[in-house]
């Protein structure tokens, strides 16, 4: 059992298993230093090629759909089939890579939503709850993580429960496009690194204006390609082709997934039009900030009305 935030203040229990749509009896594999059995579920959103069941070994990203990993029609599935393989080193892989710096990341995001004792966050594309555990050491009053591979909620379970933060923290699996929050329920959205991998990513920030309260804030991290030529010049290296052949030998990945990474971050819109998206779907005061020399960008938008 886990908690589903449905908004004005009320919190129900929903069984985890029902919301995922699946089978929950544990296996014997296990996540991210200690998180629950493996739990086999069907998608949340199983449309295509996931309704008749996308394998965690098969490979799901080749020479045929990288050149730009966001047009099959079926990415949601595969990138949800995706996650699922690559749950139990994805912590391992996130830190190490990014040497730690992941963890700046998210601290200068829950800085930018000025977080107060009385807000409820939502934290989309949750994985296994870093971001949310940080707004709740921020002070917030409720976080709610929303994800929709549910092998990465069972990691953020786990990780609440190691840090003894289940009264603040509540998970269950959600689709970004589809969120299952009343209209302005919340103070806070935020989104990390997984905007890129929704499929109608513009529908997402719609839904996000959505469940705001007026004078809520939404921020967003994500990748981005560093304008300066040397230092892109070195990313690329690092992130076209150290990256992907580490990450897949430490997480022993046959999905493709780190390859997906570095090209889905190359084809993805810019700053410029992620600030439209924002402005289009009512945000104001949109802004966004350079991080690490241009890796990754922090924005923030608020809805005033």
């Amino acid at each position: 059992m886990t908690e589903k935030f449905c908004g004005h203040g009320e919190v129900v229990r929903i069984c985890l298993s029902a919301a995922a749509g699946g089978d929950t009896r544990g296996r014997s594999r296990r996540y991210n230093g200690g998180m629950d059995s493996e739990v086999e579920t069907q998608p949340v959103a199983a449309t295509g090629k996931a309704a008749r069941g996308i394998g965690r070994t098969e490979r799901l990203w080749n020479d045929s759909n990288l050149a730009n990993p966001h047009l099959p029609s079926d990415k949601s599935a595969r990138v949800q089939a995706m996650f699922a393989a690559i749950a139990p080193a994805y912590d391992l892989n996130n830190h190490l890579h990014s040497m730690g710096i992941d963890h700046l990341w998210r601290r200068r995001a829950v800085a930018k939503a000025q977080v107060q004792p009385t807000d409820i966050v939502a934290d989309i594309a949750c994985g296994t709850g870093d971001l949310s555990l940080a707004f709740a050491h921020a002070g917030a009053k409720r976080v709610v993580g929303l994800d929709f591979c549910h092998p990465m909620i069972c990691g953020a379970l786990s990780k609440a429960e190691r840090n003894h933060a289940r009264r603040l923290l509540a998970f269950s699996d959600g689709d970004a496009t589809r969120l299952p929050l009343s209209d302005g329920s919340v103070d806070i959205v935020s989104i990390a690194f997984g905007l890129r991998n929704v499929d109608r990513w513009e529908k997402a920030i719609e839904e996000f204006f959505r469940v705001l309260r007026p004078g809520g804030r939404l921020v967003i991290l994500e990748f981005t390609t560093p304008p300066n030529a040397f230092v892109r010049g070195i990313f690329n290296l690092y992130f076209n082709y150290i990256v992907p052949t580490t990450a897949s030998l430490i997480s022993r990945d046959q999905t493709g997934a780190y390859h997906y990474l570095p090209r889905s971050v190359d084809t993805f819109p810019g700053s410029k039009k992620i600030c439209d998206a924002l402005a289009n779907a009512g945000f104001s005061d949109v802004t966004y900030e350079s991080l690490t020399l241009g890796i990754c960008a922090c924005y923030r938008g608020l809805r005033h009305g």
